[in-house]
């Protein structure tokens, strides 16, 4: 599945909040969620590779999954 990763989204890694979170953790962790997501949804729990735990708000569309927005915990 092709996975989309927002301009907001993008701009949010770089925030302090985020610190650590890859682009490929991002990915990664769409791929992960099984199913058909309609509207924007709130995943919550993902690790990245160094070791950060983030949230994801992720939408099904017709280009593949977008990540909306990425929340760094």
């Amino acid at each position: 599945m092709r996975v989309i990763i927002t301009s907001h989204a993008r701009k949010r890694l770089k925030e302090l909040r985020q610190e650590g979170i890859l682009a490929a953790d991002i990915v990664s962790a769409a791929r992960q969620l099984p199913g058909r997501i309609a509207v924007a949804t709130r995943f919550r729990g993902f690790v990245a590779a160094s070791g950060r735990i983030f949230d994801l708000v992720v939408k099904d569309v017709p280009a593949g999954r977008m990540v909306i927005t990425v929340i760094g915990k």
